[in-house]
């Protein structure tokens, strides 16, 4: 879809040529019925018949009317303009159009409109009509191509957003492509290739690593990862040059699990077939990328992306296998359900080569997530506070949402084995704050933070599809260091102590009753 701005009355947005138009209404703007425009009166005269109130979810249509150039005119209520309004607001107006041919559709906000909010419809408005359909035999086209936008004010700040949520939606789609894809269609081999066809231009570079090469650089957890597929491993090293070479990148790793069986520690056989989504970290990572590549951001970011399936054959990696970590660490597998972090590991090791400003891993990492969070919220693990904040606000102003959760210490206590290093899970209890302190020993020597996606990448059920999330949030968190660049570089923490040696770390303690838990 391609998106425009335009200044423009309301009077003047319904002689505008279009197919059809949706009124973004808020509730404190209350109609004139003695208006110019058509649209303002019926309006007024729908809410004195008590035939429509400005709340939250209202809508009211038009059809055909005089006055008016296109054929349908939707009006709903967008309320106090909250994200979850708007989003809601859009939904439902393209709900009431979407059994009709629209080629071109225009979005029309009343009242003064602002970036994120422009952000928002657009980006709600791509939601709700993408389809998916490379693997349908006789696949429809998408017949929304173009959407226009007009608001009376008009700014630099409104068609930055307009040009942004263009990206944005490039970004999100491609990612939703790629997690929607069947794990046959999608296998590492697939990610690499498309990483290659996205990071193309002189501003970026991709390298693809495979088993040799990951095998010489000491990548044992991945490796034990990867030893039961038959698809070989890939692991995706994407570079985005857009600013000077001295500036320090940030570096994203998107967990590539292009279809988890849990291993040998095999998962229950209902709703398995949503385990092609246990990519959704790698596809995030993609479409931030392809995103990049329409916005230019003066910025450096490098994506790692450690791609492989969970295959239970005769040579997979069994529960009490120990296995050499990049980092030297030894990692006792007690559940090879719990192959993300073990993939992830290695990848945080590896990044520590580009001297990184910041690591954000992005994960489908665990159903305690899910738990604790629902799909409504992305987990949010952070060493560090100012790259915390800064993600957590990313999420708000994108309507990409995230929460923080803990890190306490005293969570690592069930990571302890007498085996290993350390173990790959703990108990049940706080399974997603385990996880991330597994992870948080391969990331001592930069600013990390960990975001668990397992209960937004994807929605189940009648409306099974990847969401492409968090693409929003990390696009919003990058572009925010290319606007203000030294209120990140700032930021920018000391190195923390390292891990200490096996000797002081893994004394022996218990397995907690039902440590081996199903896990994502």
């Amino acid at each position: 879809m391609n998106f425009e701005i335009q200044k423009l009355s309301l009077s003047r947005a319904i002689q505008a040529q279009l197919d059809a138009l949706i009124v973004l209404w808020p509730s404190l703007t209350l109609p004139n019925p003695l208006a110019h425009d058509t649209v303002s009166r019926w309006v007024a005269n729908a809410i004195e018949a008590g035939d429509f109130e400005l709340k939250s979810g209202a809508v009211m249509t038009l059809y055909c009317q005089p006055g008016m150039v296109p054929r349908h005119v939707v009006v709903v209520c967008t309320a106090e303009n909250k994200p979850g309004q708007v989003r809601s607001a859009v939904q439902s107006g393209w709900n009431a159009l979407k059994s009709a041919k629209i080629k071109h559709l225009g979005l029309h906000v009343v009242g003064d409109a602002t970036g994120q909010g422009i952000q928002l419809a657009l980006s709600s408005l791509a939601d709700a009509s993408y389809s998916y359909t490379t693997t349908l035999s006789k696949p429809k086209s998408r017949l929304l191509k173009q959407v226009s936008v007009s608001a009376e004010n008009s700014s630099a700040a409104l068609e930055h957003a307009v040009r942004h949520s263009q990206a944005l939606v490039a970004g999100v789609e491609l990612a939703k492509e790629w997690a929607n894809r069947p794990a046959n269609h999608a296998t590492p081999s697939h990610l690499a290739q498309a990483a290659k066809s996205i990071a193309k231009g002189s501003a970026f570079q991709c390298e693809v690593l495979g088993p040799k090469e990951v095998a010489k650089l000491g990548m044992g957890a991945f490796m034990a990862v990867a030893q039961g597929s038959a698809q070989p491993l890939r692991f995706i090293v994407m570079r985005y040059n857009g600013a000077s070479a001295t500036r320090a990148p940030v570096v994203l790793v998107g967990k590539g699990i292009t279809f988890d069986t849990g291993g040998i520690s095999i998962k229950p056989a209902p709703e398995m077939d949503e385990m092609k989504y246990d990519m959704g970290g790698a596809a995030s990572v993609l479409g931030v990328f392809k995103a990049l590549g329409q916005l230019r951001p003066a910025i450096n970011v490098v994506g790692l992306i450690p791609a492989t399936e969970n295959m239970p054959d005769g040579l997979a990696v069994k529960p009490g296998d120990v296995v050499t970590s990049m980092s030297g660490q030894t990692i006792e597998i007690l559940n090879t359900d719990a192959e993300g972090r073990l993939v992830l590991c290695d990848a945080l090791t590896y990044a520590e080569r580009f001297k990184p400003q910041a690591v954000i891993d992005i994960a489908t990492l665990t159903g305690a997530c899910v738990i604790a969070l629902g799909a409504v919220r992305t987990g949010l693990f952070s060493s560090d506070d100012a790259l915390a904040s800064h993600l957590q606000q990313a999420g708000e102003d994108s309507g990409d949402t995230c929460w923080r959760m803990p890190l306490d210490e005293e969570y690592a206590e069930g990571l302890k084995t007498r085996f290993a290093d350390v173990a790959n899970v703990a108990g049940r209890a706080a399974g997603s704050v385990t996880a991330a302190k597994f992870l948080q020993r391969f990331s001592q020597n930069f600013a990390w933070a960990h975001l668990d996606i397992a209960g937004t990448a994807w929605r189940s059920g009648a409306a099974k599809g990847a969401t492409g999330r968090p693409v929003g949030l990390l696009l919003q968190y990058l572009t925010e260091q290319a606007i203000r660049p030294s209120e990140f570089l700032a930021d920018k923490p000391k190195a923390a102590k390292k891990v200490k040696s096996s000797k002081t770390t893994s004394r022996s303690v218990t397995p907690t009753k039902g440590r081996a838990v199903r896990q994502a």
